[in-house]
């Protein structure tokens, strides 16, 4: 069943899973809470149902659980050895000097499609649950949500271009070592909260004994927004660069899934919730809507490319620029 989301000028139907009893909330999937609905129209959220609703599944495509980083097999071990590097070398110091660097966005001149299709060359190692080339995943997390949301185009889109930055892995983007690429997103100049995976290996991070940076706030304070918060660099920030600085047209919301789908420890765990502002808090509800479709979209069924590329080429034209700067 799908439910109705109020947002500002935006809005959408979710997957409704139960009620509160004590507050007579909607409890999403991973125990996210959020407020019972009413459309324009005066029907509750429960009553608007999707006949092509997608459906969690409860495993992945190696048959394991999603995002379990404990399980003993060759996959895991790879990952474990990822997130070591990823937490000893993302310190304040790299994530500016990349900001600056990537910020420039002067390596190549393409389209939003050109980009996808060069994601067929990517594979990203630090994911338990996937092995396939990337435009595969985008695919199938765009169409999924397309079923569910059918007249939000823009949650489609964004699903499809929410991973382009991983070509920062690729030689003409500067070939970065998958630990600057891909993996789950963390705050620089705080504390590494314990809910991040693996967080183990932060104690190698030379970030871990600065004074400056390893109280719970850090350099920042109570409610500051994420947008003044220095985020580990990743192809989450990259993407958000690109669409920001091409003047892309997506909703904020777009573009605040683009920039912390990664963040699972903020929008799963709830951790660094005393940095967000307001703005955050809204926003949030569509991150963890899209979470689902991001997460458990991933599997070995394949997408016909050729046979939903026009509708996506459509609202690349309709949101973006024929070329983009990258």
């Amino acid at each position: 069943m799908t439910i109705l989301i109020e947002q500002p000028q935006l809005e959408s139907q979710a997957e409704d899973q139960k009620f509160s009893s004590e507050t007579n909330e909607l409890v999403l999937d991973g125990g996210f809470v959020m407020p019972k609905t009413v459309s324009n129209n005066g029907l509750v959220a429960e009553e608007l149902v999707s006949s092509n609703e997608f459906m969690a599944p409860e495993i992945n495509s190696f048959g394991r659980s999603f995002r379990d980083y404990d399980a003993e097999s060759e996959r895991q071990k790879s990952v474990e050895e990822f997130y070591r590097l990823q937490h000893i070398n993302q310190t304040y110091d790299f994530v500016k000097r990349m900001r600056e660097e990537y910020g420039k966005l002067n390596r190549v001149e393409m389209s939003i499609w050109e980009c996808c299709e060069l994601l067929n060359e990517v594979v990203d190692e630090s994911d338990p649950d996937l092995d396939e080339p990337q435009i595969m995943h985008l695919l199938q997390s765009a169409e999924a949500i397309r079923k569910d949301y059918p007249d939000e185009d823009w949650l489609h889109l964004t699903a499809l271009i929410h991973d382009l930055g991983k070509v920062l892995l690729l030689p003409s983007f500067g070939g970065l070592p998958q630990w600057a690429v891909v993996g789950d997103t963390f705050p620089l100049g705080c504390a590494f909260d314990e809910g991040n995976v693996h967080h183990k290996y932060f104690k190698e991070n030379p970030d871990y004994n600065n004074p400056a940076y390893n109280t719970k706030y850090g350099i920042y304070s109570e409610g500051c927004g994420l947008d003044n918060v220095m985020i580990s660099w990743g192809h989450d920030d990259y993407m958000y660069l690109v669409a920001k600085e091409n003047r892309t047209t997506l909703p904020p919301a777009a573009l605040f899934i683009i920039r912390y789908h990664s963040f699972y420890p903020f929008h799963t765990v709830g951790a660094y919730k005393h940095l967000m502002n307001e703005e955050d808090a809204k926003n949030l509800k569509w991150l963890k809507i899209f979470n689902k479709y991001d997460l458990y979209s991933k599997s070995k069924e394949m997408i016909d490319v050729e046979k939903v590329k026009p509708y996506y080429l459509s609202l690349i034209d309709k949101y973006f620029p024929a070329k983009l700067r990258w």
